[in-house]
């Protein structure tokens, strides 16, 4: 039997239509482009086809729909990982069988077919509704594939926003790292650089303290050796008497025993002398020399004495007016006391020195009319197992304000060129750090000064 010819154009028309969808349903032109060229091209076979049977009495559509059923299998089979292809399959396989069976029962058996027509009518209706329920469905799949791959690449692309975000802050860390790197190098170099400061202005201060000593120290050592000069020049006529005596016929003896005697205690008196002018240069190269750091047993009433006196006369050598008042009251029970001398020396040089300082600017701002008598007092005590010195003075005194600033490295209340501001300070550590005391200040502005130091006895 033939086809009219206005029925086999619907069916090619369908077949545009249908071959349309399922491209753009499966998108093949991006996914399959190069099958895609020739599978919106395979409606055209109906054409073909068409007019071959017109020349030979086949069944041409039955070959029109396999080739377009078989187009349609061949693509989503090449999609086959799609979920919603596989679906597409499904809808298309039941209603393509029930098109081909039917087709090829008109031409085979047309009795039968009409006897059945009912049940092949049935059964297509079922398979086109199979076809539009299972599109739907496909295309319900392919709307959720579609949402999840924008889920998905919304996630890479927030992956790849974090993963630049990350490249970026540890390059930014990275970066923050090399410059705190470079950062932590320059200040252990001016770590460095301070300390090497620091120990400068440590030996500036301690050259300024032994120049405070170079006066009083010459002073000081100036009286035993004019002594000993007094001495010598008195044993050497003594001698001279002697030696006159005993060429004489008629020797005085008892003349040249009590010249003996004389010369003796002559040369005791050069003897404790000399020592007394070697005691000073000790002591001076003990200020001068950097600290051992060992302690020794050290007679504490002798060391105020002498740094005492020595700072005094500091003063003196450059103010030859300035007079003042040494009071001392040094406990004589004290015995001796384990310290490092030479850093106690500093301390000791370094508070005599303000407190004659202190009295001196009293003088004068007081005037010489005023009667003002500097006064400075020394005294030592044992108390509570604890040698305490206590340094007094007279002078102007400190307020409260500086008070609170006074053991402060570089602070000082001397104009400039007169103070470092670290001889307190250093006072201060060598007490309390290095030698495990306390260093107190009790003073009232304009009636004088009390330092109180106490070590471990």
């Amino acid at each position: 039997m033939r086809w009219l010819n206005e029925e086999a154009y619907i069916v090619i028309f369908v077949a545009f239509v249908v071959v349309r969808y399922v491209r753009r349903f499966l998108e093949t032109a991006s996914r399959l482009p190069g099958w895609d060229k020739i599978l919106k091209q395979v409606w055209l076979s109906g054409f073909i086809l068409m007019g071959l049977g017109q020349v030979f009495p086949q069944p041409w559509l039955i070959w029109f729909y396999m080739i377009i059923f078989s187009s349609i299998a061949f693509t989503v089979w090449q999609l086959y990982s799609f979920r919603y292809a596989r679906t597409l399959l499904l809808a298309v396989i039941p209603y393509a069988l029930a098109i081909c069976i039917r087709d090829l029962l008109i031409h085979l058996t047309p009795d039968f077919y009409k006897d059945s027509q009912d049940y092949f009518n049935a059964a297509n209706t079922f398979a086109f509704i199979w076809l539009i329920t299972f599109v739907i469905i496909a295309a319900n799949q392919k709307k959720t594939a579609k949402k999840d791959q924008l889920e998905r690449e919304r996630e890479a692309e927030q992956r790849r926003i974090i993963e630049n975000k990350k490249n970026e802050l540890e390059y930014l860390v990275s970066e923050r790292t090399a410059e705190l790197t470079r950062q932590k190098e320059e200040l252990e170099q001016a770590l460095v650089d301070l300390k090497l400061t620091q120990n400068q202005l440590i030996q500036s201060e301690k050259m300024a303290s032994l120049g405070e000593l170079t006066a009083g120290i010459a002073h000081e050592i100036q009286n035993p050796l004019n002594f000993v000069n007094n001495f010598s020049e008195v044993s050497v006529e003594l001698i001279d008497e002697l030696t006159d005596e005993q060429t004489k016929d008629d020797r005085d003896f008892n003349l040249e025993t009590e010249l003996l005697t004389d010369l003796k205690q002559n040369l005791q008196k050069i003897i404790h002398h000399g020592g007394r002018a070697s005691s000073i240069v000790k002591g001076m190269l003990q200020h001068s020399r950097t600290s051992t750091g060992q302690r020794e047993a050290t007679d504490l009433n002798a060391l105020c004495d002498e740094y005492l006196r020595l700072a005094y006369h500091g003063l003196r050598a450059k103010d030859k007016t300035f007079n003042a008042q040494m009071n001392t009251n040094f406990d004589a029970s004290m015995g001796l006391v384990s310290m490092i001398p030479q850093d106690m020396g500093r301390v000791f040089l370094n508070l005599f020195t303000n407190a004659f300082y202190a009295v001196q600017q009293r003088q004068k701002q007081s005037g010489a009319s005023s009667g003002f008598q500097p006064t400075l007092t020394v005294s030592t005590r044992c108390n509570n197992g604890q040698a305490e010195i206590t340094v007094s003075d007279n002078g102007t005194g400190i307020s409260e304000a500086v008070q609170q600033k006074i053991f402060q490295p570089f602070f000082t209340t001397k104009p400039t060129g007169e103070g470092t501001g670290l001889g307190l300070s250093m006072a201060y550590d060598i007490v309390t750090k290095g030698h495990g005391g306390t260093l107190v200040l009790q003073s009232q502005e304009g009636k004088g000064t009390t330092f109180i130091v106490t070590l471990p006895a």
